[in-house]
């Protein structure tokens, strides 16, 4: 079985919704089993979820983007992320990416680059989401990909909605989507 672990902050509950979303995606795939590592309010991961990124053939990272780049419990956590970097522990697994934020742009980009070079500096292999956009004046704000990323899953959650209200089923369809694409590949590559 390809091991897929996602780790993620989420501040309100938005980003915890987009990450159960990539982990069903990821979990529907044969030959693929998949977890959640999720990031605490202070920045930190227990030590059996260190174990488990390390076991892992994939590691999805994902976290709010806030004022242009991910939270700082994110941050803290990939500081953290130096003893594993130092042994190369995560060297050649796959690596992708997520985040949402209140508009439709929000910067996202920059969060996703960080987890790009992030990914970069364990020598991962970098996975984006092989979707193409939903760009035609016929396309809907529930359309798979509307928001338009392929570095990474983008979703949009607007400053007063609860989770219950965001990200909208499309951006979750995207982020399912992800999920299932990074684990095929690990499956992929692990026969």
């Amino acid at each position: 079985m390809a091991k897929i672990a996602i780790v993620y902050f989420s501040g309100y509950g938005h980003t915890k919704k987009q990450a159960e979303a990539v982990l069903a995606g990821a979990a529907g795939v044969s030959g693929a089993s998949a977890g959640v590592v999720a990031i605490n309010a202070e920045g930190l991961i227990a030590e059996e979820d260190w174990a488990a990124l390390a076991a892992a053939d994939a590691i999805i990272f994902g976290s709010p983007t806030y004022m242009g780049g991910p939270a700082w419990q994110f941050k803290r956590f990939a500081d953290a992320s130096s003893k594993p970097w130092f042994s190369q522990l995560w060297k050649d697994k796959i690596a992708g990416g997520f985040t949402n934020s209140a508009t439709m742009n929000g910067d996202k980009a920059s969060t996703i680059q960080y987890f790009m070079t992030f990914a970069m500096q364990h020598s991962m292999i970098w996975l984006g989401t092989g979707l193409m956009p939903s760009n035609s004046k016929a396309a809907t704000r529930n359309d798979i990909n509307y928001v338009g990323g392929f570095s990474g899953a983008l979703a949009v959650s607007p400053s007063d909605s609860s989770p219950d209200e965001g990200p909208l089923p499309g951006d979750l369809e995207t982020a399912k989507l992800f999920g299932a694409r990074i684990a095929g590949y690990a499956v992929k590559t692990r026969g």
